[in-house]
């Protein structure tokens, strides 16, 4: 059963159109990964699901819901989490500070201090860090931590923008375990990542935006065994 469902979305920057006619869907419990090169639109596909960006046409579906013209805030509360490119963390502000802000809906204030617990629980290094000023931790310690503050907004859904983005080879090993471990805990992922190896390799199901369309689907398998993905995204 679709957890999201995206159909005919089309998207604009002022005049600029980055998105045509996008659709796919995101099943509960899945882990789905939007594919492609830079300017692609896959952050900017992330950005109208939030609703941070307007849609120009098309419809976006959520738990059965028309969340299209919802603000993001009503779409934050119905449990569609968006971590951004960048980590956007609060640089002088502590570690336990930043995961607070996560639970600012009331929905998730309410239960803000189970959650914090079960989030050092599931991040422990997090815990060990929680009065660190979050500018001061590593790349990779600023990546699971910009998680850690989406998953205390509760997410049915979370979306995650480049997580290794910028990362060693071995804090990208570390991020994807960290998606994986998620995942198996019930929480359902939609995946934006140029590492595309990775991102199918972890991904039930994935899909390929070029030039703000969506020219490939199938499941991480498949997509890896494709011969124009091994030529155009894999090197090989």
């Amino acid at each position: 059963m679709s957890l999201l469902s995206v159909r005919g979305l089309s998207a604009a920057y002022g005049r600029v159109t980055t998105l045509w006619d996008v659709s796919f869907e995101v099943g509960e419990g899945e882990i789905v990964s939007l594919i492609g090169s830079n300017g692609a639109g896959k952050t900017t596909t992330l950005r109208v699901v939030s609703g941070l960006l307007p849609v120009r046409a098309g419809t976006v579906t959520f738990d059965g819901h028309d969340i299209s013209r919802l603000r993001s805030d009503q779409i934050v509360a119905l449990g569609v989490v968006h971590v951004p490119e960048g980590r956007l963390l609060w640089p002088r502000m502590t570690v336990e500070e930043n995961l607070l802000l996560g639970a600012y809906l009331p929905h998730a204030k309410a239960k803000r201090k189970e959650t914090l617990e079960r989030v050092y629980a599931q991040l422990p290094r997090l815990r060990e860090r929680r009065t660190q000023l979050a500018g001061t931790m590593s790349g990779g310690e600023r990546q699971m931590c910009a998680v850690a503050r989406g998953l205390m907004g509760l997410p049915r859904l979370l979306m995650l923008d480049e997580p290794s983005l910028g990362l060693s080879p071995r804090l990208v090993g570390e991020v994807f375990q960290r998606i994986v471990s998620l995942h198996d805990q019930g929480i359902t992922v939609l995946l934006v990542e140029q590492n595309v190896h990775r991102a199918l390799e972890i991904a039930q199901r994935g899909y390929v935006l070029e030039l703000g369309r969506v020219t490939k689907a199938g499941s991480g398998a498949e997509l890896l065994a494709d011969p124009y993905m091994r030529t155009a995204y894999l090197g090989l």
